[in-house]
């Protein structure tokens, strides 16, 4: 009888250490647990592989879709201020499933990303709101610099023949995503929807960073090729509010407006403008999405909906 027991009480846990691999709260495995080829759904594992970050591990909620193959393309999904990459996650599984896309939505935890200098401003600098030389990170720690491994990490575990990724970014998600355009117009994203940011790091080489170019790496930077990116600057039509929560106010963020909306517009129209007055190629749309707020997932949603048209 105590046998018995014994080897029922080992199938049960075996049993729940393979549920527990596929989607849970708990703490994950590390990278490589659980992904292979045939696999479908929603999950998350710990990502650790990019040796200059190993020790600011980033929990990756992710999803694929029934009908997915080799060709699926794969969307990263950046969370807001909340931290909630599994609800974003989940808000565009249904989604995902229609449009047949991958989702790879990044947790850039408080505990190893703790402050808007690590997440929003992608660790550039020490303090981002007082860039100098001394303060300057070297890029391979930019948090910014984590994307690329690990789409190469995931496309090869997975057997994906994908060349390139498309992102979604909201909120502060949004801030951390058109930095990233910015800091990395190099890498491979396809198309980048960053929607409703706080405020932004405008393309103004006379304005200090974070609000502008000047004192930091992108006084060297090349506007043509950010701009022929393919971006959209996305924010609610009711999202319009100057007394939001946790929306920054100080005389350089109000300097684009006083709240979401009316940024988005000075972001966009000001790249515009330098676009025209150089002949470059512009690239990057406005997205105003008639009758929504400032909640996530309606905006994720309709942020799919843009890149999958």
């Amino acid at each position: 009888m105590n046998l018995f027991k014994s080897k029922i009480v080992l199938i049960l846990s075996c049993i729940f250490l393979v549920c527990s691999c596929s989607d849970s709260d708990s703490d994950s495995q590390d990278s490589g647990s659980i992904l292979n080829p045939s696999l479908k759904g929603s999950g998350d594992f710990v990502y650790t592989n990019y040796a200059p970050l190993a020790t600011k591990p980033v929990k990756v909620f992710f999803h694929i879709p029934a009908n997915s193959n080799a060709s699926t393309p794969i969307v990263f999904l950046f969370h807001g201020d909340e931290r909630n990459a599994k609800d974003y996650r989940d808000a565009l599984v249904s989604k995902a499933e229609q449009k047949n896309f991958i989702i790879l939505a990044t947790e850039f935890s408080e505990t190893y990303y703790p402050t808007g200098d690590q997440y929003n401003l992608g660790n550039v600098f020490i303090d981002g709101d007082n860039p100098s030389p001394s303060t300057l990170n070297k890029e391979e720690v930019w948090t910014f610099s984590i994307i690329e491994p690990l789409f190469d990490y995931f496309k090869n575990e997975m057997q994906l023949n994908a060349t390139g990724y498309h992102i979604i970014g909201h909120s502060a998600g949004g801030q951390f995503a058109h930095r990233l355009a910015e800091f990395k117009p190099n890498s491979r994203f396809n198309t980048i929807v960053a929607s409703a940011s706080g405020w932004y790091t405008a393309t103004d080489y006379s304005v200090d960073f974070p609000y502008g170019f000047k004192k930091s790496p992108l006084e060297s930077f090349s506007l043509s090729s950010l701009f022929s990116k393919k971006m959209y600057i996305q924010v609610g039509s009711n999202d319009n509010d100057p007394n939001s929560p946790g929306l920054r106010h100080n005389p350089q963020a109000d300097a684009q407006g006083l709240d979401r909306l009316a940024r988005a517009n000075y972001f966009f129209n000001y790249s515009k403008n330098q676009a025209t007055q150089n002949s470059l190629n512009y690239n990057w749309q406005l997205s105003i999405a008639s009758g929504l707020n400032h909640d996530y997932g309606p905006a994720i949603n309709y942020a799919a909906d843009l890149i999958f048209k």
